[in-house]
């Protein structure tokens, strides 16, 4: 991992705070605090950081609505919240705000690392600038971006990957099994419809306004995103 890779901790906990600190830069990651979500989309902005870890609660701030306001300034940086809330609606209502994984408190570090690095990974590799196109459907692997008869859709990181993986497997049925572990890079709680909900935000940028449905759901299978002579 390289010692370069910053990640900004957002967390009013001193101590859970510094746990983090230190055990990631133990692990040679670039590691910042602070303890409020003042002037935090400012500092996104200029520090550009690889991954924020955001506590869902803090004194003034409800992570949720911070993270509505990174994803609303367009920006993309991996949001990793962190919350004493656990039920599923909660987890939900933190992935549906932009955030891109969530882990309950209590919670071992290296569970938190395991998430990290799988999220890391999504971003890790640039690859040779080519592109993958499917009907009026372009994706850019060089610059990350997605295009729909050549307008620009607005994806997080999250939905890019969905997208990415899906058409890598054009006209092939991806079970949420496999999904989640292509995508979010481990195992998720069976439970949960972390999967049914990003699909639900890619059919409604990708498909809603166009009149060929490229992403469908198979009863019982999972999902597939179809190419022109399939769709």
């Amino acid at each position: 991992m390289s010692e370069k890779t910053g990640i900004l901790i957002v967390e009013d906990d001193e101590e859970i705070a510094e746990f983090l600190q230190i055990g990631l830069s133990a692990e040679g990651y670039q590691v910042s605090v602070t303890h409020n979500g003042h002037n935090l989309l400012e500092r996104v902005a200029r520090d550009s950081p690889a991954l924020l870890i955001l506590d869902r609660m803090l004194p003034d701030d409800d992570g949720v609505d911070l993270c509505k306001q990174l994803r609303g300034a367009g920006l993309d940086t991996m949001v990793l919240m962190l919350t004493a809330k656990d039920t599923m609606d909660d987890k939900i209502d933190g992935l549906r705000a932009g955030a891109d994984d969530y882990l309950t408190k209590p919670f071992g570090f290296g569970e938190l690392l395991a998430r990290l690095e799988a999220l890391l990974r999504r971003t890790s590799h640039a690859g040779d600038a080519q592109s993958i196109n499917i009907d009026d459907l372009r994706i850019d692997l060089s610059i990350k971006a997605a295009f729909r008869a050549e307008m620009p859709l607005s994806l997080t990181a999250t939905e890019f990957s969905l997208l990415r993986f899906l058409a890598e497997n054009a006209d092939m049925v991806m079970s949420r099994e496999e999904i989640l572990k292509a995508v979010w890079g481990y195992d998720f709680d069976p439970t949960t419809n972390v999967v049914e909900v990003y699909i639900s935000y890619l059919r409604k940028k990708v498909d809603s306004r166009h009149e060929t449905k490229l992403i469908a759901n198979v009863r019982g299978f999972g999902y597939v995103l179809r190419s022109p002579k399939e769709a």
